[in-house]
C-alpha cells in the first residue's frame, strides 16, 4: 500500500508539472508563416502606370482577366471596378483593391500599413 501511495504521488506531481509547463510555454511563430500572411494580405489589384496589375503572393503581374473579390466586388482589366452594391468607379494610378473588396492607395499602405476600412476615401465615382 505504501508503494502504491508513493507511485500515485509521483505520477500526480509529474502530471501537474507537465500541464503547467504546457500552459506557460510560449508558442513560437515561424518567420515563414508571418511572411506568408503579409503577402497574402497584399493580394488584389492596382492601377500602376495606367495599367491594371494583379498582386499575388507578393508578386506583381499584368492583369489578364477580370477579378472577383471575396465580398462580390469586381475589377475589370480596363480599370473599372464595380462594388457589390452596383457602385462603379475607374481606378487611378496608385489605387488598389484588396481581395476583401476594400479600396486603398499605395501611399496609405506605405505610411502606416493601415488602410481605410471599406471607405473609398476621396476617390470620385
Amino acid at each position: 500500500m505504501k508503494k502504491f501511495t508513493y507511485l500515485l504521488s509521483v505520477l500526480l506531481v509529474t502530471g501537474l508539472t507537465t500541464v503547467a509547463t504546457a500552459q506557460t510555454a510560449p508558442k513560437a511563430k515561424s518567420a515563414k508563416a508571418g511572411k506568408s500572411m503579409d503577402k497574402m494580405s497584399m493580394d488584389g489589384c492596382m492601377m500602376k502606370d495606367g495599367k491594371m496589375m494583379m498582386m499575388k503572393d507578393g508578386k506583381m503581374m499584368p492583369m489578364t482577366e477580370n477579378m472577383t473579390m471575396s465580398d462580390g466586388s469586381m475589377c475589370m482589366t480596363d480599370g473599372t471596378c464595380m462594388k457589390k452594391d452596383g457602385t462603379k468607379m475607374t481606378m487611378k494610378d496608385g489605387q488598389c483593391m484588396m481581395m476583401d473588396g476594400k479600396m486603398s492607395s499605395m501611399s496609405e499602405m506605405k505610411k502606416g500599413g493601415k488602410m481605410k476600412s471599406g471607405k473609398m476615401g476621396n476617390m470620385k465615382m
